[in-house]
């Protein structure tokens, strides 16, 4: 018991300058005592600021409308940094919009707002490539007849193809094998990211590395993807008209090209 108990003061002893909040237990944290239908509920004597450890990750929680927007829109420039996800680093390798942080991300985002917005230059515009989605999926709701159906596949679908025209410049049926592919491991990897053991690979993501677990085929999955769009990188490198790019991988190879050109 005494060790246990110095166990808690140790692992408490750091945190003098950090909001209030629960006393936390060595390895599993705050986890026993937060409610999963209403995590921090039961935390609310603790103020709208609040210190809570995720196993041992530590968190400050902020709770409620105004202490949000104080944080996030009055100082969102103090608050525009990610703490690192475990799945998402080992997923992205610590690269995109999601997962990065400071001046790689605002160059990112910078550069993927303008690409966007002047997407009228290339071959196909935006709002051509929305038409044509659409159109394709105004045909298969008309195949089914008027019967009722479930539209979940149909929308998923039309939204991935807007997204696939935006980033490789071209749509695919919705029988393509390859595409259907990357529809299931994207929904694998979404729902496992939300599943208990995706949030046990976050707190404990060095010790998951060497267990058997869902979590090793949804990264053997996200390889395949990674090996997918890098064909498509492939291909756009072999086929490249900087003065006429088509997508968005188009528009980053002439924005890698024009920054390798000005280092010294």
């Amino acid at each position: 018991k005494m060790n246990l108990l110095l166990l808690v003061q140790l692992h408490s002893s750091g945190r003098w300058s950090l909001p209030p909040g629960p006393t936390a237990l060595p390895i599993v944290g705050n986890l026993l005592v937060l409610d999963k239908k209403a995590p921090f509920k039961t935390l609310k004597i603790y103020g709208p600021v609040m210190t809570v450890y995720m196993g041992p990750w530590r968190a400050v929680v902020l709770v409620g409308y105004d202490t949000v927007k104080e944080a996030l829109v009055d100082q969102a420039d103090d608050f525009t940094g990610r703490g690192p996800i475990p799945f998402l680093v080992r997923a992205n390798r610590g690269y995109g919009l999601v997962i990065s942080n400071g001046e790689r991300w605002r160059q990112l985002r910078r550069f993927t707002l303008t690409t966007l917005r002047d997407f009228g230059m290339g071959r196909k515009g935006m709002e051509e490539w929305i038409q044509e989605v659409s159109s394709q999926l105004i045909d298969r709701i008309q195949s089914t007849n008027a019967k009722p159906f479930d539209p979940t596949f149909f929308l998923s679908c039309s939204v991935s193809n807007v997204i696939c025209c935006m980033v490789f410049g071209e749509r695919f049926s919705y029988d393509d094998d390859q595409f259907l592919q990357l529809l299931q491991i994207t929904a694998d990897t979404i729902k496992f990211g939300s599943s208990p053991w995706g949030q046990l690979y976050n707190i404990f993501p060095g010790l998951m590395e060497w267990l058997p677990g869902r979590h090793n085929k949804v990264f053997a999955d996200i390889e395949k993807m990674r090996g997918f769009v890098l064909t498509k990188i492939q291909a756009h490198r072999e086929t490249l008209d900087p003065s006429s790019p088509r997508d968005y991988i188009d528009c980053f190879l002439n924005r890698i090209s024009q920054v390798s050109s000005s280092l010294p």
